[in-house]
C-alpha cells in the first residue's frame, strides 16, 4: 500500500479506451503514457488513431511518436521507457495512466521480461532469405518441428514472432517455453489498477470497428501510406508496415489487392486484431473488468479509480 498508484485502461482496438482515458485526466491528476506498439512511429497518424492535435496540446501522450517507420521497437524498450515515465510523473506528484491496446507491452510490464538471447543481425538476415525462398508458413512448420509450444500460439504469417523463434533457437539451441520458465517475477514499483474493457455485444465491436476503418480510409488512410512510401525506405516485413491497415493499404498499392477489397480486408483485419487482444486479457489476472458498452461504464471507470486513489 505504500507504493505510488498507477491506472491502466486495455482492451480491444474501438472499445473506447482513449474516449476513456481523457475523461480520468480531466477528473484526476493523471498523465497518459501510451501502450501501442503503432503509435510509436512517427508520421503515422490516420492508421494509428494517433490523438488529433487539440487533444495533445490538452492531454499530452508520452511514448508516441518515438521513432521513424524504418526503425524498430521491442517490448523491453518499452518497458525500460514505461517505468522511467512512471518514475517521472509520480516525482511529479501525478499519477500515470497507462492506456493502449498492445498487450504484449502490458504484460512485460507487469511481470518482467525472460533473459532471452540478444538479437543478431546477421542471423536474421538468413532467416529472412530462407523465408523468401520457403515462405513464412515453411519456417513455421519448421518451428513447429523445433518448438511445439510457440509454434501453436503463433499463425503461420508471424513473420516477426516466427522470426525471433528460430533465433533463439538457433543461438542457444533452447527454445523460448524454457527461458520464459526461468524468468523471475519484476512487477513494477506501483499500486496499478488495471481496467480491462471487456465488450459484451460483439456484433456493436465489430459495427465500430468497420466504422472506425471506413473513417480512416475518409481521412486518408490511402494518401497517408503513399506519403510514408515516398519519405521513408521502407518494405512490407518491416513492424511499421505490419501494422493491421498499413499492410492492407501496402497490398493494394503493390498489386497485389484489387482497391475494391481494402476496405472489407482491413475491417477483417482489425476484427482478428480485436480477438487477439480479447484472449491476451483472459489470460491476465488481477484486472477490474468493464464492459465498455453499458451506459455506465465511464461511472464505473471513475467510481473504480477513486476507490483505487482513496
Amino acid at each position: 500500500m505504500n507504493q505510488p498508484p498507477a491506472i491502466a485502461i486495455v482492451g480491444p482496438t474501438a472499445s473506447g479506451k482513449t474516449t476513456l482515458a481523457l475523461e480520468l485526466a480531466a477528473r484526476f491528476p493523471c498523465d497518459i503514457i501510451s501502450v501501442d506498439s503503432a503509435q510509436v512511429f512517427r508520421d503515422m497518424n490516420v492508421g494509428t488513431a494517433k490523438p488529433d492535435a487539440a487533444t495533445l496540446a490538452r492531454f499530452p501522450h508520452r511514448l508516441i511518436d518515438l521513432i521513424t517507420p524504418e526503425q524498430r521497437y521491442s517490448a523491453a524498450q518499452f518497458r525500460a521507457d514505461a517505468l522511467r515515465e512512471m518514475a517521472t510523473i509520480t516525482t511529479a506528484g501525478r499519477i500515470p495512466l497507462l492506456v493502449g491496446g498492445t498487450m504484449l507491452y502490458l504484460k512485460v510490464l507487469r511481470e518482467g521480461l525472460a533473459d532471452l538471447p540478444p538479437a543478431d543481425a546477421a542471423l536474421r538476415a538468413r532467416i529472412d532469405a530462407e523465408a523468401a525462398q520457403h515462405g513464412w508458413p515453411a519456417l513455421h512448420a519448421e518451428l513447429a518441428r523445433l518448438d511445439s509450444q510457440t509454434a501453436a500460439r503463433l499463425r503461420p504469417t508471424d513473420a516477426q514472432r516466427i522470426q525471433r523463434a528460430i533465433e533463439v533457437l538457433r543461438l542457444s539451441g533452447r527454445t523460448l517455453g524454457s527461458f520464459f520458465a526461468e524468468q523471475q517475477s519484476a512487477s513494477p514499483p506501483f499500486r496499478c489498477l488495471t481496467l480491462a474493457l471487456a465488450p459484451g455485444d460483439r456484433g456493436e465491436l465489430h459495427r465500430r470497428i468497420a466504422q472506425r476503418f471506413d473513417a480512416m480510409l475518409a481521412t486518408g488512410l490511402i494518401d497517408e501510406v503513399a506519403m510514408l512510401r515516398r519519405k521513408y525506405r521502407l518494405d512490407a516485413g518491416l513492424p511499421s508496415m505490419r501494422c493491421v491497415g498499413y499492410r492492407q493499404v501496402w497490398e493494394m498499392l503493390e498489386g497485389q489487392m484489387p482497391r475494391g477489397e481494402l476496405r472489407d480486408r482491413g475491417v477483417f483485419a482489425t476484427r482478428q486484431l480485436a480477438k487477439r487482444q480479447l484472449t491476451w486479457l483472459k489470460s491476465m489476472d488481477k484486472l477490474h473488468v468493464i464492459d465498455p458498452l453499458k451506459a455506465d461504464a465511464a461511472t464505473d471507470v471513475l467510481a473504480a479509480t477513486a476507490t483505487h486513489l482513496a
